[in-house]
């Protein structure tokens, strides 16, 4: 595991890279869900193949990474995107992205064809919410703090019985402890974004995964954008929320593992 940082402008980006770190060796690029930070993919990757490079970061305004003040853009989180890709020279990538993170992937595509070969579409869509949605939750956290909206994250983000169950603590800590002014910009990022003309033009490897009980984006409203490409594969999580790869990695990184193979991005 190696530590560094990508400069994207002004905005100074905390990444990681495991298993192989040869540039060569086949990439795949993850990006996080608004509220957490790179280890949002520590569970799966012990079950993913170490001949892979595996590329993290956190976004803009979360985890280890810079927190400029709000608002962001969705063009600004795609750049940010498109600048760890240049730093490590992962043309032909496959990217995963979940939620927020799954909008910077069809958006990077679209932009930058020449890096992703290949896209996961996690827990996420083409548009997601409406205006008053991501206003009510930049007022609530500007003024109130990340707290106020923990209990109903929580239960957005998890199925029935993980929520129940004690390993939801590190999870709300992990919320508790994002910057609400990252929180605040990302919340406006995904308000002004709308890719549904965009990403009906893709014509590239998809995967789009869902969890039966997401909160977040139920399972129709990820099909429908998955099924904006075409070719596109879809699986359905059964009893998983919005982070299905907090709550079942193994299963999670199996559904990679068969894209993988699939696309030919890697024999595993």
């Amino acid at each position: 595991m190696t530590r560094s940082t990508v400069i994207n402008g002004d905005v100074a980006l905390s990444c990681r890279v495991d298993h192989n770190p040869d540039p060569a060796a086949p990439t795949v690029v993850f990006a996080n869900s608004l509220g957490t930070h790179l280890h949002l993919w520590d569970s799966i990757i012990p079950h993913l193949p170490r001949d892979l490079r595996v590329i993290r970061y956190d976004m803009r305004g979360h985890g280890q990474s810079d927190v400029p003040n709000p608002p962001y853009t969705m063009g600004s989180l795609v750049s940010d995107a498109e600048a760890v890709c240049d730093h490590f020279d992962a043309t032909y990538a496959l990217f995963v992205g979940l939620s927020v993170g799954g909008m910077v992937a069809q958006g990077l595509a679209v932009k930058r064809p020449d890096l992703i070969r290949a896209v996961v579409l996690s827990n996420t869509a083409a548009k997601i919410g409406n205006p008053k949605l991501w206003d009510d939750r930049i007022a609530a956290v500007t003024k109130e703090g990340m707290a106020t909206l923990a209990d109903a994250t929580m239960d957005r983000w998890f199925g029935r019985d993980f929520v129940k169950s004690p390993s939801i603590e590190p999870w709300r800590a992990m919320f508790l402890a994002t910057p609400p002014k990252g929180y605040a910009g990302i919340c406006a990022a995904i308000k002004g974004t709308d890719f549904y003309t965009p990403t009906s033009g893709l014509r590239l490897p998809t995967l789009g995964i869902a969890g039966s009980e997401d909160g977040a984006t139920p399972p129709d409203l990820v099909r429908e954008t998955v099924d904006l490409i075409p070719g596109s594969q879809f699986v359905l999580m059964r009893r998983a929320g919005h982070l299905p790869c907090a709550e079942m990695p193994e299963i999670y990184a199996a559904h990679l593992r068969d894209f993988l193979e699939a696309t030919g991005h890697m024999a595993v």
